[in-house]
């Protein structure tokens, strides 16, 4: 047996305080490691060491040799699998010394070119009852067997080992949470960017192009198209290409439900994605292909759970979307199916709105106009019968019609004035609500007066002042088109929480409960307008005694 001297085992110690030292302030999990499978043969002046990392399960997944050729590593098929003396290690989780490795009815041998080995020295990685790895000497130099000393030695670092090993694995854990969570902050951040851009603009191409440039940029991909699916139609068209090739990826511009990967992506409302091999897909074409383009990603466009479209992007690098940037791909395309969508309804609506005015215009003026001229035309058909006979009355009919046709012009005007209003900017509300009534004045043969506060109104949101002047703009084309008035009036006040206005006229008036038969669209219209800031319309009116509309608005937004 080896006996240490004084001065030998001081230096041991000291070996063993500096590599504890070393081995705890190290965070890198290689580099610990393997400075403790070095550490362990200095140690034990072993001819061999090797480090076994088990996981979680017990399963080795890592081992690293010590003393081995790399050329002897080479010819290894593969590393120990933890059987024989390994696994009686791993099962014991006891320090385990052996004089000659291959007396040992435990042994199960070498591989075919494993280095000739006898004594054997294995000490288990613990901490706490949590095995971390095993520590395996073999072939000790100048002795036929490792001693007691040496057991002892590597027991010790072994501890020290346990604590080395599970503080590089809390920080690589915290580094790659750190990692995932900047990740996620700037999956974060690409969705919102994506929210902020695709709200700013309801024109269906900005949008296509501004979703494309974002998925685009953020991958870092060369190329990219979207399909469209227009409303009850079982086929997608191309709608977009962008990249560094003019030629777009498929020999068709167009796809039925399930037909290509174009139409399997809208008919599964899935993503598919194609790392390895674009020749399997079906109406590629093959100068894509030739280009050096390897890679694929197609994502459905969504909106309430339905597909409108297809975003695809290639790239000509090796490289492979893991799942976290197709759920990313994925939640912009739904995005970007919200947004198209939000698109199409408003474009639909502004589409109704001009189906309702048109149709709106076209009562009126066969109610109206149309009429209008219709009986001066009989009126003057008569004084032409009666010109001869009697030319008094032939007169009489021509005056009427005269008469009725200046009425005509001025409902014409009272249309034109109605059609086409004046844009207002939100400039100080009084000034607006002057140039109205100039206006209306020009446009029709009625006077009108404005009073309101000497020096404007200050501090009105505009929002606010936008309502005043539409709903006063709607009261002034009503008057001019029927209530055969003389002259109106408007008034602007304010009170401590709102801003009151008061249209009137000295016209016909109407009966209160017949006004939506009556006048049609304009005082509904003022309703909406006043409500939608927090105010209301009062209307007044009596047959023969004129009429008043009565809004007000609140002075500051809610």
């Amino acid at each position: 047996m080896v006996i240490l001297t004084r001065e030998q085992l001081e230096d041991r110690l000291a070996a063993l305080h500096r590599a504890s030292l070393e081995l705890v302030s190290n965070l890198s999990l290689d580099s610990v490691l393997k400075r403790i499978v070095t550490l362990a043969c200095d140690q034990a002046n072993a001819s061999y060491a090797a480090l076994g990392v088990v996981d979680e399960k017990g399963e080795l997944v890592r081992f690293i040799p010590v003393g081995m050729s790399d050329e002897a590593v080479r010819q290894q098929s593969s590393p120990p699998k933890g059987m024989g003396l390994l696994g009686i290690l791993h099962k014991n989780r006891h320090t385990t010394r052996i004089a000659d490795i291959r007396t040992d009815p435990r042994s199960v041998g070498f591989p075919p070119g494993h280095p000739y080995m006898q004594s054997f020295l294995g000490v288990p990685i613990t901490l706490g009852d949590r095995l971390l790895g095993q520590i395996y000497l073999t072939d000790k130099q100048n002795y036929h067997e490792f001693t007691e000393q040496d057991e002892r030695v590597i027991e010790t670092l072994a501890a020290y080992a346990a604590v080395a090993i599970t503080n590089a694995r809390l920080y690589e854990d915290l580094l790659r949470r750190d990692q995932d969570l900047i990740r996620h902050n700037e999956d974060l951040a690409l969705v919102n960017k994506a929210a902020a851009v695709l709200t700013e603009s309801l024109s269906i191409d900005e949008i296509l192009d501004k979703t494309l440039s974002l998925v685009m940029s953020y991958l870092g991909v060369e190329a990219g198209e979207i399909f469209l699916q227009e409303d009850g139609e079982k086929e997608l068209r191309l709608a977009l290409h962008r990249g560094d090739s003019t030629e777009t990826f498929w020999t068709r511009d167009h796809f039925r439900l399930g037909e290509g990967w174009i139409g399997s992506v809208a008919q599964s409302g899935k993503p598919l994605v194609n790392n390895s091999n674009l020749r399997e897909g079906r109406y590629l074409r093959r100068a894509i292909i030739d280009d050096g383009y390897r890679c694929m990603a197609v994502i459905p466009l969504t909106v309430r759970g339905a597909v409108i479209g297809v975003m695809a992007v290639a790239t000509r690098c090796d490289r492979e979307l893991v799942e976290r940037e197709v759920e990313l791909l994925a939640s912009i395309g739904s995005w970007a199916g919200i947004t198209i969508e939000n698109s199409r309804l408003q474009r639909q609506e502004k589409r109704l709105a001009v189906l309702e005015e048109r149709e709106r215009i076209g009562m009126d003026l066969h109610d109206g106009i149309i009429q209008s001229i219709y009986g001066v035309g009989l009126a003057l058909d008569y004084a032409r019968l009666a010109l001869e006979d009697d030319p008094r009355q032939a007169r009489q009919k021509i005056e009427q019609s005269i008469d009725a046709l200046n009425n005509t012009i001025r409902d014409i005007r009272a249309y034109i004035l109605d059609l086409r209003p004046r844009a207002f900017h939100a400039e100080d509300i009084k000034q607006g609500l002057q140039q109205l009534i100039a206006e209306f004045q020009a446009n029709s043969n009625i006077t009108a007066s404005l009073v309101g506060p000497e020096n404007g109104l200050h501090d009105f949101p505009a929002s606010q002042a936008t309502a005043l002047f539409h709903i006063c703009q709607e009261a002034l084309a009503n008057i001019a088109k029927h209530s055969h008035a003389k002259h109106a009036d408007v008034h602007l006040w304010m009170a401590r929480d709102r801003v009151l206005m008061e249209i009137s006229d000295n016209g016909q008036g109407f009966d209160v409960s017949k006004m939506s038969v009556t006048l049609g669209h304009g005082l509904s219209n003022m309703h909406i307008r006043a409500r939608k800031v927090g105010g209301d319309v009062e209307i007044t009116s009596y047959p023969g005694e004129g009429t008043t509309v009565l809004a007000w608005v609140p002075r500051r937004i809610a």
